[in-house]
C-alpha cells in the first residue's frame, strides 16, 4: 500500500487529505477542506495577503482533521505531496513549507507538485481513466486544453489569450452587482433570464486554432449594463443569461476543434475521453453543452465529482501517488530545495501565447 498526505493551499482553499494506492485499488481515505468564501465575500474577489494569513491560522489543524479521519498518523504515511505551485505565492508558501517541516520531521519524503497536474489526474481516480486523454480545465485562474499522455507527459493544445474562464464569471457578477463568488449566483440569475435578449460576441469562434477569449465578451457585458442603467432583477438575469449562453457556445466550438485534432492524432482509439475539470465545471448550462458534444463526437465525457473539481487536496495526494508509481519522484534534495511558483506551465514546451503578458501565461 502506498499512503500519501496531500496539502493544497494554492488559492482560497485550505486542504488536506489522505489517499492510498493498494493492489490496483485507490482510496480517498479523508478529504477536508475549508473555505474562505467568508473571508473575502465583502472584496468581491479573493485577497492574497487575507488569503495567506488565514492558511496560516488553519493548516495545522486542517491536516490534524484529515489525519485523524483517515484513521491513521504521520508514522504510516509513506510521502508528503504538496501544491508548489501556480497559484497565489503567499499561500504557496504556507503549503509548501508546512509540508516540508513534516516530512523531515517524520523522515517522509516530500513530494513538490504541480496544482495543474493535480486536475489533470483525477480522473484516474475517480474513474479509472487510461492514458491518454484529453482534459478541458476551466476554473478561476485558468482556462486550458490539455492532452494528457501519461503521468509528466503532458501538452497544452490551447490556452486563454486573456481572463480565465472563471474570472470572467467573477467579474461579470461583481459589474451585475452579484455577490461572490460570480459563478454560482450568475448561473443563479441566469435560470430567471432570457438568454436572446442580448446579443454577446462568441470570442474566438471560427478560430482554428482551440484557444480562448473572455475579456471582449466580459467588456460586452459592461456596455450592455451600462446602457441601460439603473439594472432591474430582470435586467441582470437577462444579461446573465445572455452571458451564459455565449460562453458555452463558443466552448463548444472551441473544444470541438480540439476534439477533431485528438480523433486525428489517436484514430484507433474506440472511446476517447473529454475530462472537464475545475470550478466552472460544475455550471450545469456548460456541462450540459459539452456533454452534447461529446455525445455527438464519439466522446466519453468524464467530470469529477464537484468537491474534486473545485481545489482539494486529495488531487495533490493522488499526483504524489502516481508520481512515485511512475518513479518521477524528486530527490529528496531537489524537494526540499523547492522554491514555490506563481507561474508553473504544465507543459513547459508550449510557448506563451500572443496576449499572456510578458511573463508568459500564468501557466
Amino acid at each position: 500500500m502506498i499512503r500519501v498526505l496531500g496539502i493544497e493551499t494554492s488559492c482560497d482553499e485550505t486542504a488536506a487529505s489522505v489517499v492510498t494506492f493498494d493492489s490496483g485499488a485507490s482510496e480517498i481515505r479523508s478529504n477536508v477542506v475549508l473555505s474562505q468564501i467568508a473571508e473575502h465575500a465583502a472584496f468581491g474577489g479573493v485577497v492574497p495577503e487575507i488569503a495567506a494569513r488565514a492558511h496560516v491560522e488553519a493548516l495545522d489543524g486542517i491536516v490534524e482533521a484529515a489525519l485523524a479521519d483517515a484513521g491513521t498518523d504521520l508514522s504510516e504515511i509513506d510521502a508528503v505531496a504538496a501544491t508548489a505551485g501556480p497559484g497565489l505565492v503567499g499561500g504557496l508558501i504556507v503549503g509548501l513549507m508546512t509540508a516540508k517541516a513534516i516530512a523531515a520531521a517524520a523522515g517522509k519524503p516530500l513530494l513538490a507538485i504541480n496544482h495543474l497536474e493535480g486536475h489533470a489526474l483525477t480522473a484516474r481516480l475517480t474513474d479509472g481513466l487510461e492514458f491518454p486523454y484529453l482534459l478541458l480545465l476551466v476554473s478561476g485562474g485558468h482556462t486550458q486544453i490539455v492532452r494528457v499522455a501519461g503521468v509528466g507527459d503532458y501538452q497544452r493544445w490551447a490556452t486563454t489569450v486573456d481572463d480565465a474562464l472563471g474570472e470572467a464569471f467573477d467579474k461579470t457578477a461583481k459589474m451585475l452587482g452579484l455577490p461572490y463568488p460570480g459563478g454560482p449566483n450568475v448561473e443563479k440569475a441566469a435560470e430567471k433570464g432570457d438568454a436572446a435578449r442580448f446579443t454577446f460576441p462568441r470570442p474566438m469562434k471560427g478560430a482554428a486554432q482551440p484557444d480562448f477569449s473572455f475579456s471582449g465578451l466580459k467588456t460586452a457585458v459592461r456596455q450592455a449594463a451600462s446602457a441601460i442603467a439603473p439594472l432591474t432583477d430582470r435586467d441582470v438575469a437577462d444579461i446573465c443569461a445572455s452571458f451564459q449562453a455565449a460562453v458555452a457556445d463558443a466552448l463548444q466550438d472551441r473544444v470541438r476543434r480540439a476534439l477533431e485534432r485528438f480523433r486525428a492524432e489517436f484514430p484507433d482509439m474506440k472511446a476517447p475521453a473529454l475530462v472537464v475539470a475545475g470550478g466552472v465545471a460544475a455550471n450545469r448550462t456548460i456541462k450540459a453543452t459539452l456533454e452534447a458534444l461529446c455525445r455527438d463526437a464519439g466522446f466519453r465525457f468524464v467530470a469529477p465529482p464537484l468537491k474534486l473539481c473545485t481545489d482539494n487536496a486529495a488531487m495533490i495526494a493522488w499526483a504524489g501517488i502516481e508520481r512515485l508509481r511512475a518513479g518521477l519522484a524528486d530527490t529528496d534534495d531537489d524537494a526540499f530545495a523547492f522554491v514555490p511558483r506563481s507561474r508553473w506551465p504544465l507543459d513547459g514546451v508550449s510557448t506563451p501565447v500572443v496576449g499572456s503578458g510578458r511573463r508568459g501565461a500564468k501557466a
